[in-house]
C-alpha cells in the first residue's frame, strides 16, 4: 500500500492573505484535513458553500460560526458539522484562533 505515512511538516500554506493562513495537514482516500489559523480578531470568513461535507474542530481561540443561518460561538474542543452545500461562514473573536477542518471528498481546489 502506498502513501500510508506521509510527512506534511514542510508543507507551505496554500493561502496566506493576512486574515487567514490555511494549509493541508493530511489527505488520503476521500478525506482531507486542513488547518486554518486566524492571526487577528475581527477577520471574517464570508458565507459560502461547497460540495464537500466538513467538520471543523476548534484548537484554540473562538469563532462566531454560522451554518444555514444558525449562529453559535465555538471555542477549544468544540466542533461543528457542515453538510455538503450548506451556507456557512465565521467571524474571528480572538487573536490567534486555530481550527482544523476535515473534508470529504477532498478539496481539490486546496491542491492548486
Amino acid at each position: 500500500m502506498k502513501d500510508l505515512f506521509v510527512d506534511y511538516s514542510g508543507v507551505r500554506p496554500r493561502l496566506d492573505n493576512g486574515d487567514m493562513v490555511q494549509k493541508v495537514l493530511a489527505r488520503g482516500g476521500k478525506l482531507m484535513l486542513a488547518e486554518t489559523a486566524f492571526p487577528k480578531k475581527g477577520a471574517v470568513l464570508p458565507d459560502h458553500s461547497h460540495d464537500h461535507e466538513q467538520v471543523t474542530y476548534m484548537v484554540k481561540g473562538r469563532l462566531l460560526f454560522s451554518v444555514e443561518g444558525v449562529r453559535r460561538e465555538i471555542g477549544p474542543g468544540d466542533s461543528v458539522y457542515i453538510p455538503a452545500n450548506a451556507v456557512h461562514g465565521a467571524r474571528v473573536l480572538e487573536d490567534g484562533t486555530v481550527a482544523v477542518d476535515a473534508f470529504t471528498p477532498q478539496r481539490e481546489d486546496f491542491l492548486e
